[in-house]
């Protein structure tokens, strides 16, 4: 983690970025791969599986992307895209509303490259077609459901009791 630098108001809110960050990427350190939404020209929704990297403290969500691919231009068109994520063994899901910019940092590209990634880029990393997405989150939101059986009835019997809604697990929001 760099230092933190400004006033103190700018290092408290850098601060409070990174504990959302960090609760985020906490969530998501057991889903490898999200649904990647994007506006078609005819101004619909298109979404498919990436395959995203883990998120550091500076919130960035990486992916792998072909520069030919229809996502591409989709991007350049409009780059506000969503990302949906989803654990349904453990009841965790995920949505993340971020902006989307395309990356050909060398550095980047060599420290996230693995063999796996051939499938797509058969010359590697050096593949003419190979490029980053690199999205940063605006807004997220996510539900989580205790797994454990037993919290749930234990829950769902003390709400009937109460006369109050079964409020299942949590949900937070969070604004960047």
């Amino acid at each position: 983690m760099e230092p933190l630098h400004g006033t103190l108001q700018e290092q408290a809110q850098e601060i409070e970025h990174i504990k959302k960050v960090r609760e985020l990427a906490g969530k998501l350190k057991d889903i490898k791969i999200a649904m990647l939404t994007t506006i078609t020209a005819d101004n619909r929704q298109h979404s498919r599986p990436m395959y995203t990297f883990e998120m550091k403290d500076d919130g960035i969500i990486w992916m792998f992307i072909a520069k030919d691919s229809r996502k591409v231009a989709e991007i350049v068109a409009n780059p506000y895209v969503v990302l949906n994520y989803s654990n349904p063994q453990h009841d965790l899901y995920v949505t993340i509303n971020g902006k989307a910019e395309l990356s050909q940092d060398m550095a980047k590209i060599n420290e996230l490259w693995s063999d796996r990634f051939k499938a797509w880029f058969p010359e590697g990393k050096e593949d003419p077609n190979i490029s980053l997405l690199k999205i940063t989150p605006e807004e997220a939101e996510y539900w989580d459901t205790p797994d454990l059986l037993l919290t749930q009835i234990i829950s769902l019997v003390k709400n009937t009791l109460t006369g109050n809604a079964y409020m299942e697990g949590e949900n937070k929001k969070f604004n960047f």
